[in-house]
């Protein structure tokens, strides 16, 4: 039975990476709609390759530009949205089967939420939408039968090393989860040099492939508080039971600890074609194009405790986790515009964590038990990070 796919954000690496493992199953798969944020031109390449029905950028400018790009291929005949409505509707089409969640930012909750409600099968790489909207969204996947497969490498291999009726954590002997950390481009960086990384240092990441925004968060670490954070959702786990190690080679991708002593890792080649692969294919594994692992070619494997002087937001993170409420709400928004700032060479590299931790020490008022309540809260912790980045950008 072939599978009908909604990607959402589909020029970013993960949706590049999910089609490049669709091509290799053209039997299995078929792309219902793509949507893509600013990349005009890469998703016209993909809409010329797979024929979704619909394409979906950002706003009407992009479309108009997606539209000219599709014009010299007559035989092309998908239509063109835009905006967030439409991220919505092709998250929720009833002609969908699965959708890979894969916008980065809070700006993926809103479809993800919608494919929540419709009952869909989710695979979900967004890591907002379980900071932002952890309870939320959880609540709405059961109630409606969605079907939530993690695709962040890190869950994935919780989820692969999980008994198979996931239940009560306790009753299946599961002591504690290990989420594994590479630690990034600065794990051995002179804490007095951290003022001066820049952004093109920032996002070089060792091992893994990734866009600009998750590779200074995981520079920072922040990437892996957020994993924390959406671990304690996915799995129902406390946050006491979850643990972080960081494992420089990126080989073991996380573990489970057991009450009999036992550890289960899952480990395999730094690909996100892997996990991705995994989740497409369930019940059954299906090629995903990833060399397999040589431990011929292994040196060593070696785990060191995290270091929060060098790591302050990994610390940030946790605090945000056992607060709970609206405060991880608050972690990502801030963090967000941190980046961002950091990036476009507004901030330094440790003013992303005096960003972050300024706006968790603001009092916000406001609901965090519906989507509107979280997007004010969102729209509050911005303008306030915002403020701070404008107080201290290039001192």
């Amino acid at each position: 039975m072939t599978q009908s796919l909604t990607i959402l954000g589909s020029t970013g690496s993960i949706g590049t990476s999910t089609l490049d493992v669709v091509a290799r199953h053209p039997e299995r798969f078929r792309i219902f709609a793509l949507s893509g944020h600013s990349q005009t031109a890469k998703l016209a390449e993909q809409c010329l390759i797979f024929r979704p029905q619909y394409a979906v950028t950002a706003n009407e400018a992009q479309a108009a530009e997606l539209r000219t790009h599709l014009a010299a291929a007559a035989s092309c005949q998908t239509a063109v949205l835009h905006g967030e409505q439409a991220l919505c509707d092709i998250a929720a089409a009833p002609e969908t089967d699965g959708v890979m969640a894969a916008i980065v930012g809070a700006a993926g909750l809103p479809p993800t939420l919608a494919a929540a409600r419709a009952g869909k099968t989710i695979y979900l790489a967004n890591k907002e939408t379980l900071v932002v909207s952890g309870s939320l969204f959880m609540q709405t996947a059961a109630q409606s039968g969605a079907h939530i497969l993690p695709v962040d490498s890190e869950h994935n291999a919780i989820y692969q090393v999980l008994p198979p009726e996931k239940g009560c954590l306790k009753q299946n002997g599961v002591q504690s989860i290990i989420l594994t950390a590479s630690g990034g481009p600065f794990l051995h960086t002179d804490l007095a040099d951290f003022p001066a990384i820049t952004p093109e240092q920032a996002v070089k990441h060792p091992n893994w492939q990734m866009g600009r925004k998750i590779s200074v968060d995981s520079a920072t670490m922040m990437n892996k508080g957020l994993e924390l954070i959406e671990a304690h959702w996915l799995f129902n786990c406390p946050p006491e039971k979850l643990e972080t190690v960081i494992h420089p080679q990126s080989v073991v991708h996380s573990m489970v600890r057991y009450a009999d002593g036992s550890v289960l890792a899952q480990m395999g080649t730094p690909d996100m074609r892997t996990p991705i692969a995994y989740c497409l294919g369930l019940p059954e594994r299906i090629a995903s194009g990833v060399p397999p692992l040589d431990f011929a070619t292994l040196s060593a494997l070696t785990f060191e405790t995290p270091d929060y002087r060098r790591f302050p937001c990994l610390e940030l993170a946790y605090q945000a986790m056992q607060a709970g409420g609206g405060v991880p709400c608050v972690l990502n928004a801030a963090n967000e515009i941190a980046v961002a700032a950091f990036l476009a060479g507004r901030i330094r590299f440790t003013d992303i964590a005096r960003t972050v931790r300024h706006c968790l020490e603001q009092d916000f008022s406001g609901s965090h038990h519906s989507l509107e309540g979280l997007l004010d809260l969102d729209a509050a912790a911005r303008r306030a990070a915002e403020a701070f980045v404008q107080q201290v950008a290039h001192r």
